[in-house]
């Protein structure tokens, strides 16, 4: 959603509506196809991969870069490509996808170096968390047009601050870290700690993927 909506400058055309207004060349010139588009996700876990599976039907040009190579069927189920070197993949997209967690080493990982090294006009969606980009290195790209578009649910710090500057920058499409919070999503988090409880006092590991640390260690998927 938030790729199309930054893809297809869609925030600017509500607008018009709400105003009153009515002028299309204002809201064309800045809307493009995501067809044929280079979607790079960094970061393939769960997320990253339900995005390219629900990409792939847009036919675009997926990318992914992660610790992990995908499985051979994953990979040609989706028709996704991966990169392993970061700085190789991010120049040649066109939208970037933020699917990784937030960790010592990813904490600023998006700086003015970084983000340097990125196509001119690049959109950005930030599913992760809001730390893992430099603030203000992001608003400035933004206002110098480096970053044509930045779509994000999450902030540093949450709940943002009224003078936070992603509010104000132009181009961008925030919400107030809402994607979690559907009547579908609390039914399913309410069946998921259920289970958890039930194998903690029958003395059951968790599945592998729902341990976040375990024995004192983060789980290998997070480290």
């Amino acid at each position: 959603m938030r790729i199309l909506i930054l893809m297809r400058n869609f925030v600017p055309g509500y607008n018009q509506v709400v105003k009153g207004e009515w002028n299309v060349a204002g809201i064309a010139y800045r809307a493009y196809d995501l067809e044929g588009k280079t979607i790079g996700t960094v970061g393939a876990g769960r997320i990253g991969k339900l995005l390219l599976q629900r990409l792939k039907p847009f036919g675009c040009n997926l990318l992914y870069h992660d610790r992990l190579q995908m499985a051979p069927e994953l990979e040609k189920e989706t028709g996704a490509k991966f990169v392993e070197d970061l700085n190789e993949m991010l120049p040649k997209c066109d939208v970037i996808v933020i699917n990784m967690p937030l960790t010592e080493k990813t904490r600023g990982m998006f700086n003015k170096e970084l983000i340097g090294k990125l196509k001119k006009g690049v959109l950005i969606v930030n599913n992760a968390r809001g730390a893992i980009m430099e603030r203000q290195a992001v608003v400035d790209a933004v206002e110098s047009g480096h970053i044509g578009g930045y779509s994000g649910d999450v902030w540093d710090p949450q709940p943002a601050p009224r003078d936070h500057p992603w509010r104000y920058m132009p181009n961008q499409a925030m919400t107030p870290h809402t994607s979690g919070t559907t009547i579908d999503a609390q039914l399913r988090y309410a069946a998921g700690t259920k289970d958890m409880l039930e194998r903690y006092f029958k003395g059951e590991d968790f599945p592998t993927e729902n341990y976040i640390v375990k024995d004192g260690e983060l789980a290998p998927q997070y480290r």
